[in-house]
């Protein structure tokens, strides 16, 4: 299973590290031919996963009807998930799927993230099962002095350890067996997209993999022809160029772009012929990142693929921006889940009971939208003072605040009074809004 899945999987791979480039190279091509082919490589890949990642990171977890983080949170801080979600969720975009391991550890349980290409789990229903009936994890690290593959059998009671001499070929040698005892295969699992119920999750560089090609093709096409054809090439006709004794021009009639010709033949012409218009090639190339951008609903400019977008207000870039955003709020959705999986397992490896049966927990995502500053302090105001909202709950909702910053705002409000003293004020201001006459307005 683990070979059949590693074909599909190390061509994705190829594609993103931009090694895969299916334009001909006949065996009697130039090296000068080579050179062109190589900078042909125009691969918009990474950046198609680099868009959606960029707007995922998850900045706490918390029970239901909450203000604090819940107690696994300090196991995600210990293992410094902050930094390595990123890996997470960019696996599972690229490949369709990511996963990770839990385990108990000391003094808190070790959170291990994998790509497909390093671990393979085995579903019942691989579909709608949570948890998988056992996994293989490998990777290459050293026994000794000597480069082995380090394998990892997992399953609903122990971790196998075994090393292998190559990947392909040999009988792997057991090491250690464990016994974790927490009930499930521990491998959590990040799904792309919950779409497709038939086959399961795509990741976003698969779809995109004819027009990467067709992309390279036309920048292939574009240097070939700016190369041999789009610089003016002259010709001159009734000439009598004069040779040495060995059949060589002499050196008047070479052609330089700082040399003048004459002749003083009466038959004699000049012209030149016409350069090719590579219009043609941009516009083809310019086409195929439009299809890309929609097929990955990407904003236009993300691409470059937009004369017309420039100077927009933080209004006109939400919208712009929109189809995006959607996505990313799929995506918030599916991987949101599986955080919350992960996070479970690793309190029921933490001996935290009620952790680990607590599924209404859900994870905050960090608002990574555009809007300006002003906007959303203007509506954050008019709903603190409109809606009788207390500005502490709001704190959250400004964009890049994280929970550091809320604690340290919280004990400065409380040594100030300043909290209590803007409570008060729109508390008071509240109360006179209710008893004002219903026909007249409220003041401004």
């Amino acid at each position: 299973m683990r070979s059949t899945e590693r074909t599909r999987l190390d061509l994705i791979r190829d594609y993103m590290r931009g090694t895969v480039c299916n334009i001909y190279v006949p065996r009697s091509a130039t090296a000068e031919y080579k050179t062109l082919v190589d900078q042909s490589r125009v691969n918009v890949m990474p950046l198609v996963v680099t868009a959606v990642a960029q707007n995922l990171f998850a900045d706490g977890y918390r029970p239901a009807r909450a203000s604090e983080n819940a107690e696994a949170w300090n196991i995600w801080q210990a293992n410094r998930m902050d930094a390595r979600q990123a890996g997470i969720y960019r696996a599972a975009l690229a490949y369709g799927v990511s996963y990770a391991t839990v385990l108990p550890g000391k003094p808190d349980p070790v959170i291990r993230p994998y790509s497909p290409r390093e671990l393979t789990a085995v579903y019942e229903d691989p579909i709608n099962d949570e948890w998988p009936v056992y996994a293989l994890a490998v990777r290459v690290g050293l026994a000794g002095a000597r480069r082995v593959l380090k394998l990892r059998l997992l399953d609903d009671t122990t971790v196998y350890e075994l090393t292998a001499s190559t990947e392909d070929g040999g009988t792997p040698t057991f090491v250690r067996a464990d016994a974790h005892g927490l009930g499930v295969t521990p491998v959590p699992r990040w799904l792309n997209e919950y779409g497709d119920i038939d086959d399961g999750s795509q990741g976003e560089v698969e779809p995109l993999m004819s027009l990467q090609d067709q992309l390279q093709q036309t920048t292939f096409g574009l240097l070939m022809a700016q190369h041999y054809a789009a610089f003016r090439q002259r010709w001159a006709t009734g000439m009598a160029i004069a040779e040495d004794e060995t059949g060589n021009p002499i050196e008047p009639f070479n052609a330089a772009v700082n040399r003048v010709w004459q002749n003083e033949s009466p038959d004699g012409k000049f012209g030149d012929f016409q350069e090719t218009d590579l219009s043609g090639y941009l516009n083809s190339r310019k086409a195929t990142l439009s299809i890309i951008s929609a097929i990955a609903q990407m904003p236009p400019h993300a691409l470059l693929v937009s004369d017309g977008i420039s100077n927009l207000s933080a209004e006109a870039l939400a919208a712009v921006e929109s189809g995006l955003q959607r996505k990313v709020g799929e995506r918030k959705t599916s991987f949101g889940e599986s955080n919350e999986q992960m996070l479970r397992l690793a309190s029921l490896a933490a001996g935290n009971q009620s952790g680990w049966t607590d599924t209404a927990a859900q994870i905050r995502w960090r608002d990574t939208e555009s809007r300006s500053l002003a906007q959303v302090a203007d509506a954050l105001g008019k709903m603190a003072t409109m809606l009788a909202i207390p500005p502490r709950a709001l704190w959250e909702r400004i964009p890049g605040v994280e929970d550091q910053d809320i604690q340290r705002w919280e004990r400065i409000a409380e040594e100030d009074g300043g909290l209590a003293e803007l409570t008060r004020m729109v508390q008071e201001s509240d109360a006179q809004r209710s008893r004002e006459p219903a026909d007249q307005p409220a003041p401004v």
